[in-house]
């Protein structure tokens, strides 16, 4: 990651020493990208630029997004582009199997746009690409980052039924600023997806949230006690960064021992695992979470 400073509104705020991330090295993350590139692979891991990317290849772990790369939604914090979606792609469940099998993946993250134009959000693809991944790949694990279906629990339903072995659904930010980062979503419908999820049954559910968006200590630890309620057993926390001047600003760089004193609150409410710290994303360690 660059030491550029990040532009906010008000002032240029220099990035901390903790956000440096050293380039991924390694005999198997030099393998995967090599296969990745020759392949024309996709996977966020690329194309988001994670930053934990090296250690998570090298552990065997990989992000894929299906649906397409264009939201219906557009949230103030989110790289990816917003507008009118393309047509469903009925031989990416395939795709990607294909690509986990090429990647050796043993522990596999699949995730999607925002299907807000289509009557099942998207969950039917969803579901068959689960299906399809298992027949090519019966011992890689997984985990679906689904969005929230508008709160459709057929469409959550057809998730359940394909039973991944964990299912995650990210709150993203606190209640007071859940209107300006996530604009067309809604605090509680996410909290009661992800509390629907656990009642019918599922294993292991999952949640993360971003910092440095100007929320307080205080609003953090009432956020990480509704996921608690709402029976969430896997929780991130991790530094929000601005993908470009159009999106939100960064209002704060949170310490590192800030995000310990929240990992420690959050095992303390009782979260199998919890994963606390600048450079965390959603799927980090995501193959530790099955232990």
């Amino acid at each position: 990651m660059s030491e550029e400073t990040t532009t906010t509104t008000a002032e240029k705020v220099q990035k901390p020493k903790w956000l440096r991330v050293k380039l991924p090295v390694g005999k198997k993350y030099t393998e995967l990208r090599n296969v990745v590139d020759k392949y024309k692979l996709n996977t966020i891991c690329t194309s988001g630029s994670c930053p934990n990317m090296g250690e998570c290849w090298t552990e065997g772990t990989a992000t894929f997004m299906i649906l397409g790369n264009i939201c219906t939604r557009s949230c103030g914090f989110c790289g990816v582009k917003t507008g009118r979606p393309e047509t469903v792609d009925w031989e990416e469940p395939e795709k990607v199997a294909r690509s986990i099998k090429l990647m050796n993946i043993k522990h596999a993250v699949i995730t999607s746009v925002d299907r807000d134009d289509i009557k099942d959000g998207g969950s039917i693809i969803w579901a068959e690409t689960v299906n399809a991944i298992r027949r090519a790949n019966p011992n890689t694990t997984l985990e679906t980052l689904i969005p929230d279906f508008q709160g459709n629990t057929t469409n959550i339903d057809r998730i359940l039924a394909v039973a991944p072995e964990v299912i995650s659904h990210n709150l993203e930010t606190v209640r007071r600023l859940t209107r300006e980062v996530r604009i067309q979503a809604k605090y509680d419908r996410s909290l009661e997806v992800l509390k629907y999820m656990k009642d019918q049954g599922q294993r292991r559910t999952k949640s993360g949230i971003m910092l440095g968006l100007g929320e307080t200590e205080a609003e953090v630890i009432e956020t990480m006690q509704d996921l608690a309620n709402a029976k969430v057993d896997i929780l991130t926390i991790g530094q929000y960064l601005q993908p470009t001047k159009k999106h939100l600003p960064v209002k704060e760089f949170i310490t590192p021992e800030q995000f310990d004193k929240y990992k420690q609150i959050g095992l303390k409410l009782g979260f199998r695992h919890v994963e606390s710290s600048a450079l965390v994303r959603s799927s980090y360690k995501a193959q530790k979470h099955l232990e």
